[in-house]
């Protein structure tokens, strides 16, 4: 009878997402994750025989502590800020998330569309009184703006000033406002 794993495939993840997490997600091979876990390949191998299934689930391991992290604010204006900060605080995690090329071919349109996406829209729906509709055309610039200053801010483009970045985000959002 074949030995019991002792290195579970919960184990891994974990171990994989704060590679991730520590590294970046360059360093994301079973190598490297072996070498991080003081462990042999073989393990990992055994658990993920197609590296790409570890790498999906790591993502999303990824996607589901950014969307806590986010989800903790108690309004858009504060969802918004907290993407952002994520962005400085966790800069490995937001390039893995964002920047590795999962969505190449996307539209804006399409990520706010996404199944990801669906508690953020909700929210924007139910604190504007919008429709579905109405929500992604009042989504679409502010995503835009908070992702352009996240991902400037992740890769270390441009200095982190909430306060500024606040005022930016209140002030396009009141524009929007006008427009309804």
């Amino acid at each position: 009878m074949p030995k019991k794993p002792t290195t579970t495939k919960e184990a891994i993840i974990e171990g994989a997402f704060r590679l991730v997490r520590e590294q970046g997600y360059e360093v994301l091979s079973v190598r490297n994750l072996a070498a991080f876990l003081g462990c042999s390949t073989q393990p990992i191998m055994y658990q993920f025989p197609d590296t790409n299934t570890l790498k999906d689930l790591t993502y999303q391991k990824a996607d589901a502590f950014h969307s806590a992290y986010i989800l903790e604010g108690n309004d858009l204006l504060e969802i918004g800020l907290r993407y952002i900060r994520f962005a400085k605080e966790e800069p490995h995690l937001f390039q893995f998330l964002f920047q590795s090329g999962r969505f190449s071919g996307l539209s804006l349109e399409d990520l706010i569309r996404a199944p990801e996406a669906a508690d953020i829209l909700s929210a924007v729906s139910e604190e504007e009184n919008l429709t579905r509709e109405e929500s992604v055309s009042f989504f679409e610039p502010l995503v835009a703006l908070v992702h352009g200053y996240a991902s400037l801010i992740a890769n270390n483009a441009m200095e982190y000033d909430p306060d500024a970045i606040q005022k930016a985000l209140i002030a396009v959002a009141e524009g929007l406002e006008r427009k309804k």
